[in-house]
Protein backbone atom coordinates (compact mmCIF):
# COMPACT_ATOMS: atom_id res chain seq x y z
CA UNK A 1 0.00 0.00 0.00
CA UNK A 2 1.11 3.48 -1.20
CA UNK A 3 1.83 5.86 1.33
CA UNK A 4 -0.97 8.31 0.13
CA UNK A 5 -3.86 5.53 0.14
CA UNK A 6 -2.54 4.99 3.59
CA UNK A 7 -2.51 8.26 4.24
CA UNK A 8 -6.31 8.83 2.76
CA UNK A 9 -7.65 5.51 4.64
CA UNK A 10 -6.34 6.92 8.13
CA UNK A 11 -7.77 10.02 7.06
CA UNK A 12 -11.34 8.47 6.06
CA UNK A 13 -11.30 5.93 9.43
CA UNK A 14 -10.47 8.74 11.24
CA UNK A 15 -13.64 10.98 9.54
CA UNK A 16 -16.14 7.84 10.12
CA UNK A 17 -14.97 7.88 14.25
CA UNK A 18 -14.85 11.56 14.11
CA UNK A 19 -18.50 11.67 12.81
CA UNK A 20 -19.78 9.02 14.60
CA UNK A 21 -18.60 11.00 18.43
CA UNK A 22 -20.53 13.83 16.39
CA UNK A 23 -23.52 13.05 15.02
CA UNK A 24 -24.70 9.03 15.99
CA UNK A 25 -25.74 6.25 13.30
CA UNK A 26 -28.45 4.14 14.35
CA UNK A 27 -27.58 1.18 15.96
CA UNK A 28 -28.35 -1.01 13.34
CA UNK A 29 -25.93 0.64 10.75
CA UNK A 30 -21.90 -0.51 10.74
CA UNK A 31 -19.16 2.32 10.47
CA UNK A 32 -16.09 1.30 9.44
CA UNK A 33 -14.96 2.08 13.47
CA UNK A 34 -17.76 -0.19 14.75
CA UNK A 35 -16.26 -2.93 12.75
CA UNK A 36 -12.42 -2.36 13.55
CA UNK A 37 -12.84 -2.48 17.31
CA UNK A 38 -15.36 -5.29 17.50
CA UNK A 39 -12.93 -7.28 15.34
CA UNK A 40 -9.96 -6.14 17.27
CA UNK A 41 -11.81 -6.99 20.47
CA UNK A 42 -13.39 -10.20 19.45
CA UNK A 43 -10.10 -11.62 18.49
CA UNK A 44 -8.52 -10.85 21.93
CA UNK A 45 -10.99 -13.20 23.44
CA UNK A 46 -10.88 -16.96 24.18
CA UNK A 47 -13.81 -19.40 23.19
CA UNK A 48 -14.73 -19.30 27.09
CA UNK A 49 -14.78 -15.58 27.49
CA UNK A 50 -17.13 -15.37 23.83
CA UNK A 51 -19.64 -17.53 25.37
CA UNK A 52 -19.45 -15.33 28.90
CA UNK A 53 -20.07 -12.15 26.77
CA UNK A 54 -23.65 -13.62 26.32
CA UNK A 55 -24.74 -13.40 29.86
CA UNK A 56 -25.24 -10.60 31.88
CA UNK A 57 -26.21 -10.82 35.79
CA UNK A 58 -28.16 -9.33 38.35
CA UNK A 59 -26.24 -6.52 40.53
CA UNK A 60 -27.83 -4.38 43.57
CA UNK A 61 -26.43 -1.89 45.99
CA UNK A 62 -28.80 -3.09 48.82
CA UNK A 63 -27.35 -6.29 49.29
CA UNK A 64 -24.34 -6.03 51.37
CA UNK A 65 -20.61 -6.43 50.24
CA UNK A 66 -20.78 -10.21 50.39
CA UNK A 67 -22.99 -10.33 47.01
CA UNK A 68 -21.58 -7.59 45.63
CA UNK A 69 -18.24 -9.50 45.62
CA UNK A 70 -19.59 -12.42 43.83
CA UNK A 71 -20.77 -10.40 41.43
CA UNK A 72 -17.16 -9.07 40.79
CA UNK A 73 -15.87 -12.10 40.75
CA UNK A 74 -18.22 -13.15 38.13
CA UNK A 75 -16.52 -10.38 36.00
CA UNK A 76 -13.09 -10.84 36.67
CA UNK A 77 -13.37 -14.09 36.77
CA UNK A 78 -16.17 -15.34 34.09
CA UNK A 79 -15.69 -12.19 31.65
CA UNK A 80 -19.31 -12.02 31.74
CA UNK A 81 -20.60 -9.50 29.24
CA UNK A 82 -22.69 -6.99 31.33
CA UNK A 83 -24.87 -6.55 34.25
CA UNK A 84 -28.27 -5.69 35.73
CA UNK A 85 -28.64 -3.39 38.07
CA UNK A 86 -32.08 -3.47 40.15
CA UNK A 87 -32.96 -1.46 43.90
CA UNK A 88 -30.64 0.35 45.46
CA UNK A 89 -28.70 4.06 45.77
CA UNK A 90 -27.63 5.96 42.75
CA UNK A 91 -24.12 6.92 44.45
CA UNK A 92 -24.16 3.63 45.54
CA UNK A 93 -24.35 2.15 42.15
CA UNK A 94 -21.83 4.55 40.46
CA UNK A 95 -18.88 3.78 43.02
CA UNK A 96 -20.11 0.20 42.57
CA UNK A 97 -20.13 0.62 38.41
CA UNK A 98 -16.58 2.02 38.28
CA UNK A 99 -15.32 -0.40 40.55
CA UNK A 100 -16.90 -3.63 38.31
CA UNK A 101 -15.95 -1.51 34.65
CA UNK A 102 -12.23 -1.48 36.28
CA UNK A 103 -11.96 -5.34 36.44
CA UNK A 104 -13.53 -6.15 33.93
CA UNK A 105 -11.56 -7.23 30.95
CA UNK A 106 -14.02 -6.42 27.82
CA UNK A 107 -16.06 -3.08 28.85
CA UNK A 108 -19.14 -3.83 30.88
CA UNK A 109 -22.91 -3.17 29.02
CA UNK A 110 -24.91 -1.93 32.05
CA UNK A 111 -28.68 -2.15 31.44
CA UNK A 112 -31.63 -1.52 34.10
CA UNK A 113 -35.03 -2.43 33.95
CA UNK A 114 -36.32 0.90 34.17
CA UNK A 115 -39.54 1.94 32.60
CA UNK A 116 -40.81 4.82 34.35
CA UNK A 117 -37.15 5.85 35.03
CA UNK A 118 -34.20 5.76 38.14
CA UNK A 119 -36.98 5.90 39.96
CA UNK A 120 -38.65 2.27 39.74
CA UNK A 121 -34.93 0.95 41.07
CA UNK A 122 -33.49 3.60 42.81
CA UNK A 123 -33.97 5.57 46.10
CA UNK A 124 -33.28 9.79 45.82
CA UNK A 125 -34.53 9.94 41.31
CA UNK A 126 -37.30 10.80 39.74
CA UNK A 127 -40.41 8.54 38.43
CA UNK A 128 -41.89 9.54 35.73
CA UNK A 129 -45.48 8.47 34.90
CA UNK A 130 -46.03 4.88 34.27
CA UNK A 131 -47.01 4.22 30.67
CA UNK A 132 -50.69 3.46 31.51
CA UNK A 133 -50.81 7.12 32.63
CA UNK A 134 -49.06 8.23 29.78
CA UNK A 135 -51.23 6.21 27.18
CA UNK A 136 -53.89 9.20 28.06
CA UNK A 137 -51.24 11.83 26.68
CA UNK A 138 -52.43 13.24 23.07
CA UNK A 139 -48.82 14.92 22.29
CA UNK A 140 -46.33 12.67 21.60
CA UNK A 141 -43.66 14.79 21.84
CA UNK A 142 -43.67 14.91 25.87
CA UNK A 143 -43.31 11.11 25.74
CA UNK A 144 -40.63 11.64 23.31
CA UNK A 145 -38.80 14.33 25.33
CA UNK A 146 -38.83 11.54 28.59
CA UNK A 147 -37.50 9.58 26.32
CA UNK A 148 -34.35 11.85 26.02
CA UNK A 149 -34.77 13.01 29.70
CA UNK A 150 -34.69 8.82 30.93
CA UNK A 151 -31.65 8.49 28.89
CA UNK A 152 -29.58 11.34 30.22
CA UNK A 153 -29.65 9.71 33.98
CA UNK A 154 -28.79 6.56 32.29
CA UNK A 155 -25.82 8.01 30.62
CA UNK A 156 -24.77 9.70 34.19
CA UNK A 157 -25.34 6.68 35.80
CA UNK A 158 -23.03 5.06 33.56
CA UNK A 159 -25.78 2.74 31.92
CA UNK A 160 -26.14 1.53 28.04
CA UNK A 161 -29.10 -0.22 28.16
CA UNK A 162 -32.61 0.25 29.11
CA UNK A 163 -35.31 -2.77 29.22
CA UNK A 164 -38.14 -0.86 28.54
CA UNK A 165 -40.09 0.66 26.64
CA UNK A 166 -43.30 -2.09 27.21
CA UNK A 167 -45.11 -2.58 23.80
CA UNK A 168 -47.44 -5.28 24.97
CA UNK A 169 -51.07 -4.47 24.85
CA UNK A 170 -53.02 -4.61 27.38
CA UNK A 171 -56.37 -6.25 26.50
CA UNK A 172 -56.86 -8.15 29.27
CA UNK A 173 -58.06 -6.06 32.33
CA UNK A 174 -57.09 -8.54 34.53
CA UNK A 175 -53.43 -9.21 33.59
CA UNK A 176 -51.89 -9.43 36.68
CA UNK A 177 -48.11 -8.77 35.00
CA UNK A 178 -48.29 -5.88 32.62
CA UNK A 179 -51.82 -3.96 33.12
CA UNK A 180 -50.40 0.02 34.44
CA UNK A 181 -47.24 -0.40 32.31
CA UNK A 182 -48.75 -0.52 29.22
CA UNK A 183 -49.70 2.24 27.14
CA UNK A 184 -53.35 1.12 26.95
CA UNK A 185 -55.52 -1.74 24.85
CA UNK A 186 -55.17 0.31 21.16
CA UNK A 187 -52.76 -1.17 19.07
CA UNK A 188 -52.29 2.36 17.52
CA UNK A 189 -51.94 4.49 20.73
CA UNK A 190 -49.39 1.62 21.69
CA UNK A 191 -47.00 1.72 18.74
CA UNK A 192 -47.38 5.45 18.89
CA UNK A 193 -46.73 6.08 22.51
CA UNK A 194 -44.06 2.86 22.44
CA UNK A 195 -41.74 4.58 19.33
CA UNK A 196 -41.95 7.55 21.26
CA UNK A 197 -40.68 7.06 24.13
CA UNK A 198 -37.99 4.43 21.94
CA UNK A 199 -36.79 7.26 19.72
CA UNK A 200 -36.23 9.66 22.67
CA UNK A 201 -33.60 7.16 24.35
CA UNK A 202 -31.64 6.16 21.33
CA UNK A 203 -31.65 9.24 19.67
CA UNK A 204 -29.44 10.25 23.17
CA UNK A 205 -27.70 7.28 23.19
CA UNK A 206 -28.96 4.64 24.97
CA UNK A 207 -30.29 1.36 23.64
CA UNK A 208 -33.70 -0.34 24.39
CA UNK A 209 -35.42 -3.45 24.81
CA UNK A 210 -38.93 -2.76 23.56
CA UNK A 211 -41.26 -5.93 25.36
CA UNK A 212 -42.37 -8.42 25.48
CA UNK A 213 -42.54 -10.08 22.23
CA UNK A 214 -44.66 -11.53 20.84
CA UNK A 215 -46.95 -9.61 23.16
CA UNK A 216 -47.62 -10.27 26.70
CA UNK A 217 -51.08 -8.09 27.03
CA UNK A 218 -53.58 -10.38 27.17
CA UNK A 219 -52.71 -13.54 29.51
CA UNK A 220 -54.21 -14.35 32.94
CA UNK A 221 -50.38 -15.64 34.27
CA UNK A 222 -47.87 -13.77 35.68
CA UNK A 223 -44.19 -15.35 34.03
CA UNK A 224 -42.58 -14.48 37.01
CA UNK A 225 -44.57 -17.48 38.66
CA UNK A 226 -45.67 -20.00 35.83
CA UNK A 227 -45.95 -20.42 32.44
CA UNK A 228 -48.88 -18.84 30.60
CA UNK A 229 -50.31 -19.48 27.69
CA UNK A 230 -51.30 -17.46 24.72
CA UNK A 231 -54.34 -19.73 22.81
CA UNK A 232 -54.47 -17.27 19.75
CA UNK A 233 -54.35 -17.86 16.06
CA UNK A 234 -51.93 -16.78 13.81
CA UNK A 235 -54.21 -14.13 12.66
CA UNK A 236 -55.30 -12.89 15.68
CA UNK A 237 -51.74 -12.65 16.87
CA UNK A 238 -50.56 -10.78 13.59
CA UNK A 239 -53.33 -8.60 13.56
CA UNK A 240 -53.13 -7.30 17.48
CA UNK A 241 -50.14 -8.68 19.21
CA UNK A 242 -47.46 -8.24 17.00
CA UNK A 243 -48.49 -4.42 15.57
CA UNK A 244 -46.47 -2.93 17.65
CA UNK A 245 -42.87 -5.09 17.31
CA UNK A 246 -43.29 -4.74 13.63
CA UNK A 247 -43.65 -0.96 13.54
CA UNK A 248 -40.81 -0.64 16.17
CA UNK A 249 -38.24 -3.08 14.44
CA UNK A 250 -39.26 -1.17 11.23
CA UNK A 251 -38.25 2.25 12.73
CA UNK A 252 -34.89 0.81 14.26
CA UNK A 253 -35.55 -0.70 17.61
CA UNK A 254 -31.97 -1.90 18.61
CA UNK A 255 -33.17 -4.68 20.96
CA UNK A 256 -36.29 -6.99 21.84
CA UNK A 257 -36.74 -8.83 24.49
CA UNK A 258 -38.89 -12.06 24.27
CA UNK A 259 -41.42 -13.03 26.44
CA UNK A 260 -42.06 -16.80 28.38
CA UNK A 261 -44.85 -17.58 27.00
CA UNK A 262 -46.29 -20.98 25.42
CA UNK A 263 -47.63 -19.78 22.41
CA UNK A 264 -49.22 -22.98 20.14
CA UNK A 265 -49.82 -21.54 16.86
CA UNK A 266 -46.01 -20.08 16.90
CA UNK A 267 -44.66 -23.28 18.05
CA UNK A 268 -46.99 -26.41 19.58
CA UNK A 269 -44.15 -27.94 21.38
CA UNK A 270 -46.23 -28.70 24.96
CA UNK A 271 -44.76 -26.72 28.00
CA UNK A 272 -42.49 -24.55 25.48
CA UNK A 273 -41.54 -20.78 26.27
CA UNK A 274 -41.23 -18.96 23.66
CA UNK A 275 -37.80 -17.45 25.11
CA UNK A 276 -36.55 -21.03 24.38
CA UNK A 277 -38.39 -21.42 20.40
CA UNK A 278 -36.44 -21.38 17.38
CA UNK A 279 -39.69 -20.93 15.59
CA UNK A 280 -40.50 -18.01 17.77
CA UNK A 281 -37.08 -16.45 18.20
CA UNK A 282 -35.18 -17.39 14.70
CA UNK A 283 -38.62 -17.60 12.67
CA UNK A 284 -40.94 -15.42 13.40
CA UNK A 285 -38.35 -12.37 15.03
CA UNK A 286 -35.01 -12.88 12.82
CA UNK A 287 -36.17 -14.02 9.92
CA UNK A 288 -39.84 -13.07 9.41
CA UNK A 289 -39.50 -9.55 11.21
CA UNK A 290 -36.21 -9.43 9.48
CA UNK A 291 -34.33 -7.95 13.09
CA UNK A 292 -31.26 -7.16 13.21
CA UNK A 293 -30.29 -5.92 16.61
CA UNK A 294 -30.10 -7.63 20.11
CA UNK A 295 -32.48 -10.10 21.32
CA UNK A 296 -32.68 -10.25 24.47
CA UNK A 297 -33.93 -12.95 26.96
CA UNK A 298 -36.44 -11.88 29.84
CA UNK A 299 -34.92 -13.10 32.52
CA UNK A 300 -34.27 -16.81 33.30
CA UNK A 301 -34.95 -16.96 37.30
CA UNK A 302 -38.37 -16.42 36.48
CA UNK A 303 -40.85 -19.67 36.85
CA UNK A 304 -41.87 -19.32 33.38
CA UNK A 305 -39.38 -20.63 31.93
CA UNK A 306 -37.01 -22.39 34.86
CA UNK A 307 -40.96 -24.88 35.86
CA UNK A 308 -40.13 -27.10 32.83
CA UNK A 309 -36.40 -26.87 32.06
CA UNK A 310 -34.45 -26.80 35.48
CA UNK A 311 -31.12 -26.94 35.96
CA UNK A 312 -29.72 -24.53 33.30
CA UNK A 313 -31.51 -26.24 30.20
CA UNK A 314 -33.27 -23.38 29.77
CA UNK A 315 -30.09 -21.34 29.29
CA UNK A 316 -28.64 -23.74 26.37
CA UNK A 317 -31.77 -23.41 24.74
CA UNK A 318 -32.78 -19.63 24.76
CA UNK A 319 -29.04 -19.73 23.06
CA UNK A 320 -30.18 -22.62 20.63
CA UNK A 321 -32.89 -20.63 19.92
CA UNK A 322 -31.71 -17.23 19.03
CA UNK A 323 -31.33 -14.64 22.19
CA UNK A 324 -28.35 -12.98 22.09
CA UNK A 325 -28.26 -11.77 25.64
CA UNK A 326 -29.19 -14.40 28.43
CA UNK A 327 -30.56 -12.46 31.08
CA UNK A 328 -30.30 -13.33 34.61
CA UNK A 329 -29.11 -17.28 34.45
CA UNK A 330 -30.23 -19.01 37.94
CA UNK A 331 -26.35 -19.68 37.85
CA UNK A 332 -23.92 -18.55 35.14
CA UNK A 333 -20.97 -20.62 35.80
CA UNK A 334 -23.12 -23.39 35.54
CA UNK A 335 -24.80 -21.72 32.32
CA UNK A 336 -21.69 -21.50 30.53
CA UNK A 337 -19.95 -25.09 31.57
CA UNK A 338 -23.28 -26.28 29.62
CA UNK A 339 -22.93 -24.12 26.70
CA UNK A 340 -19.44 -25.34 26.33
CA UNK A 341 -20.71 -28.86 26.74
CA UNK A 342 -23.77 -28.17 24.25
CA UNK A 343 -20.96 -26.91 21.74
CA UNK A 344 -18.73 -29.99 21.82
CA UNK A 345 -22.10 -32.13 21.07
CA UNK A 346 -22.67 -30.00 18.33
CA UNK A 347 -25.99 -28.84 19.49
CA UNK A 348 -24.56 -25.49 19.48
CA UNK A 349 -22.45 -24.27 16.72
CA UNK A 350 -19.70 -21.64 17.38
CA UNK A 351 -20.86 -19.41 13.93
CA UNK A 352 -24.36 -19.32 16.51
CA UNK A 353 -22.30 -17.82 19.71
CA UNK A 354 -19.67 -15.42 17.47
CA UNK A 355 -23.16 -13.73 15.80
CA UNK A 356 -24.37 -12.66 19.20
CA UNK A 357 -20.88 -11.77 20.53
CA UNK A 358 -20.37 -9.49 17.48
CA UNK A 359 -23.77 -7.75 17.98
CA UNK A 360 -23.23 -7.25 21.83
CA UNK A 361 -19.68 -6.11 20.91
CA UNK A 362 -21.13 -3.62 18.58
CA UNK A 363 -24.01 -2.58 21.01
CA UNK A 364 -20.79 -2.02 23.49
CA UNK A 365 -19.06 0.31 20.88
CA UNK A 366 -22.42 2.37 19.95
CA UNK A 367 -23.17 2.96 23.76
CA UNK A 368 -18.83 4.52 23.66
CA UNK A 369 -17.72 1.93 25.19
CA UNK A 370 -14.59 2.21 22.73
CA UNK A 371 -13.08 4.90 24.71
CA UNK A 372 -12.23 5.70 28.15
CA UNK A 373 -14.85 5.54 30.66
CA UNK A 374 -15.24 8.56 32.89
CA UNK A 375 -17.30 8.03 36.22
CA UNK A 376 -18.07 10.99 38.40
CA UNK A 377 -20.03 10.80 41.35
CA UNK A 378 -19.94 14.00 42.34
CA UNK A 379 -23.27 15.95 42.63
CA UNK A 380 -24.89 12.77 41.18
CA UNK A 381 -28.22 13.88 43.12
CA UNK A 382 -28.50 17.15 41.52
CA UNK A 383 -27.54 16.20 38.36
CA UNK A 384 -30.67 13.56 38.28
CA UNK A 385 -32.98 16.14 39.24
CA UNK A 386 -32.53 18.82 36.57
CA UNK A 387 -34.84 21.20 36.26
CA UNK A 388 -36.27 20.51 32.69
CA UNK A 389 -36.66 17.02 34.09
CA UNK A 390 -38.43 18.00 37.38
CA UNK A 391 -40.69 19.85 35.11
CA UNK A 392 -41.10 17.63 32.40
CA UNK A 393 -42.51 15.36 34.93
CA UNK A 394 -45.25 17.45 36.10
CA UNK A 395 -46.06 18.32 32.39
CA UNK A 396 -46.81 14.89 31.97
CA UNK A 397 -48.97 14.43 34.73
CA UNK A 398 -51.01 17.81 33.32
CA UNK A 399 -51.43 16.22 30.31
CA UNK A 400 -53.05 12.92 31.11
CA UNK A 401 -55.40 13.96 33.40
CA UNK A 402 -58.92 12.76 31.74
CA UNK A 403 -62.31 14.81 32.63
CA UNK A 404 -64.34 11.91 32.09
CA UNK A 405 -67.90 13.71 32.62
CA UNK A 406 -69.60 16.64 34.65
CA UNK A 407 -67.30 19.63 32.95
CA UNK A 408 -70.29 21.85 34.07
CA UNK A 409 -70.13 20.85 37.65
CA UNK A 410 -66.77 22.12 38.10
CA UNK A 411 -67.03 24.96 36.42
CA UNK A 412 -69.73 25.90 39.12
CA UNK A 413 -67.78 25.19 42.21
CA UNK A 414 -67.31 27.56 44.59
CA UNK A 415 -64.45 28.85 46.20
CA UNK A 416 -66.23 30.27 48.85
CA UNK A 417 -68.62 27.56 49.57
CA UNK A 418 -68.45 25.49 52.40
CA UNK A 419 -66.78 22.44 51.13
CA UNK A 420 -65.72 18.80 52.20
CA UNK A 421 -62.76 17.70 50.75
CA UNK A 422 -62.31 13.74 51.40
CA UNK A 423 -59.64 11.13 50.96
CA UNK A 424 -59.97 7.60 50.95
CA UNK A 425 -57.52 4.69 51.58
CA UNK A 426 -55.49 7.25 53.51
CA UNK A 427 -54.31 7.62 57.15
CA UNK A 428 -53.51 11.10 57.11
CA UNK A 429 -54.26 14.39 55.04
CA UNK A 430 -53.66 13.94 51.58
CA UNK A 431 -51.02 16.24 49.32
CA UNK A 432 -54.95 16.58 47.33
CA UNK A 433 -56.36 18.23 50.59
CA UNK A 434 -53.33 20.47 51.44
CA UNK A 435 -53.03 21.91 48.15
CA UNK A 436 -57.04 22.17 47.29
CA UNK A 437 -57.01 24.47 50.67
CA UNK A 438 -55.19 26.87 48.76
CA UNK A 439 -58.31 27.82 46.54
CA UNK A 440 -61.07 26.42 48.97
CA UNK A 441 -60.63 28.24 52.09
CA UNK A 442 -63.54 27.52 53.10
CA UNK A 443 -62.91 23.68 53.02
CA UNK A 444 -62.35 20.62 55.41
CA UNK A 445 -60.61 17.61 54.83
CA UNK A 446 -61.97 14.13 55.75
CA UNK A 447 -59.80 10.66 55.81
CA UNK A 448 -61.05 7.16 55.99
CA UNK A 449 -58.89 4.31 55.27
CA UNK A 450 -59.60 1.83 52.88
CA UNK A 451 -60.58 -0.68 56.11
CA UNK A 452 -62.45 2.23 57.28
CA UNK A 453 -65.61 0.49 59.43
CA UNK A 454 -69.43 1.61 59.11
CA UNK A 455 -69.55 3.28 62.30
CA UNK A 456 -66.87 5.68 61.01
CA UNK A 457 -68.45 5.85 57.59
CA UNK A 458 -72.34 6.71 58.89
CA UNK A 459 -70.57 9.38 61.45
CA UNK A 460 -69.08 11.03 58.14
CA UNK A 461 -71.97 10.96 55.78
CA UNK A 462 -73.97 12.48 58.73
CA UNK A 463 -71.35 15.10 59.15
CA UNK A 464 -71.42 15.50 55.04
CA UNK A 465 -74.84 16.46 55.30
CA UNK A 466 -73.68 20.31 56.56
CA UNK A 467 -71.72 21.09 53.53
CA UNK A 468 -72.91 22.80 50.27
CA UNK A 469 -70.36 20.94 47.56
CA UNK A 470 -68.31 17.45 48.11
CA UNK A 471 -64.47 16.84 46.64
CA UNK A 472 -63.58 13.31 46.75
CA UNK A 473 -60.32 11.38 46.51
CA UNK A 474 -59.67 7.84 45.37
CA UNK A 475 -56.40 6.52 46.60
CA UNK A 476 -54.03 3.63 45.85
CA UNK A 477 -51.02 3.75 47.61
CA UNK A 478 -49.84 -0.16 46.77
CA UNK A 479 -46.66 -0.50 44.83
CA UNK A 480 -48.24 -1.94 42.40
CA UNK A 481 -51.74 -0.26 41.66
CA UNK A 482 -53.92 -3.10 39.90
CA UNK A 483 -56.74 -3.07 38.35
CA UNK A 484 -59.25 -3.65 41.59
CA UNK A 485 -58.90 -1.44 44.78
CA UNK A 486 -58.34 -3.61 48.17
CA UNK A 487 -60.48 -1.17 50.05
CA UNK A 488 -63.56 -3.14 52.07
CA UNK A 489 -67.26 -3.43 50.83
CA UNK A 490 -68.01 -1.01 52.80
CA UNK A 491 -65.94 2.10 51.86
CA UNK A 492 -67.17 0.96 47.83
CA UNK A 493 -70.70 1.50 49.18
CA UNK A 494 -69.68 4.56 50.71
CA UNK A 495 -68.08 6.03 47.08
CA UNK A 496 -71.44 4.71 45.65
CA UNK A 497 -73.33 7.04 48.08
CA UNK A 498 -71.59 9.98 47.09
CA UNK A 499 -71.76 9.69 43.95
CA UNK A 500 -75.42 10.41 43.81
CA UNK A 501 -74.71 13.54 45.32
CA UNK A 502 -73.15 16.93 43.48
CA UNK A 503 -69.92 15.53 43.93
CA UNK A 504 -66.62 15.49 42.24
CA UNK A 505 -64.56 12.23 42.03
CA UNK A 506 -61.24 12.05 41.36
CA UNK A 507 -59.37 8.77 41.00
CA UNK A 508 -55.92 8.08 41.75
CA UNK A 509 -55.98 4.61 41.08
CA UNK A 510 -55.63 1.99 38.05
CA UNK A 511 -58.46 3.22 35.69
CA UNK A 512 -59.67 -0.54 35.76
CA UNK A 513 -60.62 -0.07 39.43
CA UNK A 514 -63.75 1.98 38.46
CA UNK A 515 -64.98 -0.92 37.11
CA UNK A 516 -64.74 -2.66 40.76
CA UNK A 517 -66.85 0.22 41.74
CA UNK A 518 -70.50 0.35 41.07
CA UNK A 519 -72.36 3.73 40.89
CA UNK A 520 -69.37 5.50 40.63
CA UNK A 521 -70.58 5.87 37.27
CA UNK A 522 -73.23 8.05 38.60
CA UNK A 523 -70.60 10.78 39.32
CA UNK A 524 -71.72 14.47 38.84
CA UNK A 525 -68.20 14.77 37.84
CA UNK A 526 -65.73 11.99 37.13
CA UNK A 527 -61.72 12.76 36.41
CA UNK A 528 -59.00 9.84 36.23
CA UNK A 529 -55.54 10.71 37.12
CA UNK A 530 -54.19 6.97 36.79
CA UNK A 531 -52.17 7.03 39.70
CA UNK A 532 -51.53 8.44 43.61
CA UNK A 533 -48.20 10.41 42.28
CA UNK A 534 -47.54 13.71 43.68
CA UNK A 535 -47.67 15.15 40.35
CA UNK A 536 -50.66 14.21 39.52
CA UNK A 537 -52.91 14.90 42.74
CA UNK A 538 -51.07 18.53 41.63
CA UNK A 539 -52.57 18.18 38.60
CA UNK A 540 -56.10 17.21 39.35
CA UNK A 541 -55.75 20.24 41.96
CA UNK A 542 -54.63 22.57 38.88
CA UNK A 543 -58.03 21.67 37.13
CA UNK A 544 -60.36 22.28 39.92
CA UNK A 545 -59.08 24.75 40.94
CA UNK A 546 -59.37 26.20 37.28
CA UNK A 547 -55.65 26.82 36.69
CA UNK A 548 -55.85 23.91 34.10
CA UNK A 549 -57.41 22.44 31.02
CA UNK A 550 -57.62 19.03 30.72
CA UNK A 551 -57.64 17.05 27.66
CA UNK A 552 -56.51 13.33 28.43
CA UNK A 553 -58.31 10.49 27.22
CA UNK A 554 -58.97 7.07 27.97
CA UNK A 555 -56.21 4.63 26.99
CA UNK A 556 -58.68 1.32 27.52
CA UNK A 557 -62.02 0.76 27.48
CA UNK A 558 -63.11 0.29 31.65
CA UNK A 559 -66.39 -1.28 31.10
CA UNK A 560 -70.01 -0.43 29.34
CA UNK A 561 -69.96 2.98 30.75
CA UNK A 562 -66.36 4.15 30.05
CA UNK A 563 -64.32 2.86 26.44
CA UNK A 564 -61.35 3.45 25.16
CA UNK A 565 -60.80 7.44 24.22
CA UNK A 566 -62.86 8.74 26.05
CA UNK A 567 -62.77 11.93 27.60
CA UNK A 568 -63.91 15.89 27.84
CA UNK A 569 -61.86 18.95 26.42
CA UNK A 570 -62.06 20.65 29.78
CA UNK A 571 -61.23 24.48 29.57
CA UNK A 572 -62.13 26.05 33.19
CA UNK A 573 -63.41 29.29 34.97
CA UNK A 574 -60.23 30.61 36.48
CA UNK A 575 -60.43 30.93 40.31
CA UNK A 576 -59.31 33.09 43.12
CA UNK A 577 -56.29 31.61 45.05
CA UNK A 578 -55.33 32.87 48.13
CA UNK A 579 -56.82 36.43 46.95
CA UNK A 580 -55.30 35.89 43.86
CA UNK A 581 -56.56 35.37 40.13
CA UNK A 582 -55.04 32.14 38.62
CA UNK A 583 -54.85 32.21 34.91
CA UNK A 584 -55.89 29.87 32.80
Amino acid sequence: MTAIRRFLLFTLLFSFDFLSAQTRSPFLEQTIGQQRWVDSVFNNLNRKERIAQLFFVRAHTDRGKAFEDSVASLIKKGKIGGLVFFQGGPVRQLSLTKRYQEIAKTPLLIAMDAEWGLGMRLDSTISYPYQMTLGAIRDTGLIYQMGVQIAKDFKQMGMHINFAPVADINNNPNNPVIGYRSFGDSKYNVAAKTLAYMRGMQDEGILVSIKHFPGHGDTNVDSHKDLPTLNFSRARLDSIELYPFRELIKAGASGVMVAHMNIPALDNTPHLPSTLSVPIVTGLLKNEHQFKGLIISDAMEMKGVVKYFPNGEADVKAIMAGNDIIELSEDTRRAIKLTRKAIRKDQISWDRINESVRKILAAKYWAGLNRPISIDTADLIKKLHRSESVALNQRLSDASVTVLKGDSLLRSLDPASKTAVISLGVTEVSLFQKELKKTFSNSTSFVLSKIASSSDITAMLRELRKYDQIILAVHDYRKRPLSNLDYNSELKIFIAELSKLNTVTCVFANPYTIAGLPGIESSKSLIVNYQNSEEEQRSAVKVISGQMQANGRLPVTINSFFKYGDGIDYFPVPRAVTGQLTED
